[in-house]
């Protein structure tokens, strides 16, 4: 069996390079596939969150080849490629907006929202050579064409700050305006309330959902209560952080029946 990443008691295996495969965990001495799994931290930080699910395990795609540094979140910082086991800096001068989507898109995140030299600090070396010349639509930064560039420099303010947007996978449902309701996510293309067993989750996710939609702070919470069973996504409650996106910290892949949801009112203007 070959292995392609390895990381403190968990690893990929079968997948088409070291960066994707079937998620294995050892449990006890002994490996084995991931059913239900309360998310690694260390491992979040490489997913792009771009995974397909099958019995008993779960395939997971990371990317190994750009990243967003000195950002808030997966989706922000100055841009890196990786080629030869080496990061480099891009220079502005050699990508534009085409480029950018790609990035964004490679990393999972939406669409890109700031574009802007220097954002997240300036270049440091070395510096990517090659001027990309994507088309917009493909799935990998290096997928994309490029030509010789005649730069192994870059000018002061002029490292690449990219910021993408979030991906639309959080919203509140059936209130007075998009800042209140019912807690929705969307995994996999389907939308499905949030729910947990553990009733002190509800404040944690609920600051969480409020500041991923840009609501301002979380107001009030209710649990809500139905007559039968609905199909719901779980949120881990001890992994929300404030720095961390409510995607990040869905139990993966068990989809659970509940009775409850979660009702949430934000402090901010959606108009804003």
């Amino acid at each position: 069996m070959e292995i392609y990443l390895e990381i403190d008691g968990i690893r990929l295996v079968r997948g088409s390079s070291r960066c994707s495969g079937e998620l294995h965990v050892k449990l006890q001495g002994v490996w084995t596939d991931v059913e239900n799994l309360y998310w690694d931290l260390k491992l979040k930080k490489c997913l792009t969150k771009r995974f397909t699910v099958a019995p008993s395990s779960l395939k997971i795609i990371c990317s190994d080849s750009v990243r967003l540094v000195n950002g808030k979140s997966l989706c922000s910082g100055r841009l890196e490629v990786k080629s030869n086991q080496s990061w480099s800096s891009v220079c502005e001068d050699d990508f534009d907006l085409q480029d950018a989507e790609v990035v964004c898109r490679e990393l999972g995140c939406g669409t890109p929202s700031v574009f802007q030299g220097a954002l997240y600090g300036d270049v440091e070396a070395p510096v990517w050579t090659k001027e990309f010349q994507c088309g917009g639509h493909e799935s990998a930064l290096l997928d994309c064409d490029s030509s010789d560039s005649d730069r192994n420099t870059c000018s002061p303010g002029k490292a690449v700050g990219l910021t993408c947007s979030e991906p639309d996978d959080v919203r509140l449902l059936g209130g007075s305006s998009r800042c209140d309701g019912t807690l929705e996510m969307k995994q996999h293309g389907e939308w499905r309330p949030v729910a947990h067993e553990v009733f002190e989750w509800k404040q944690k996710v609920a600051a969480a959902a409020c500041k991923q939609l840009d609501c301002g702070s979380a107001v009030s919470t209710n649990i809500s209560t139905s007559s039968s069973s609905k199909s719901v996504w779980w949120i881990e409650h001890s992994c929300v952080q404030s720095d961390l996106m409510l995607r990040e910290c869905l139990e993966l892949p068990s989809i659970h029946q509940s009775y409850i949801s979660l009702e949430v009112i934000c402090s901010g203007n959606p108009e804003q």
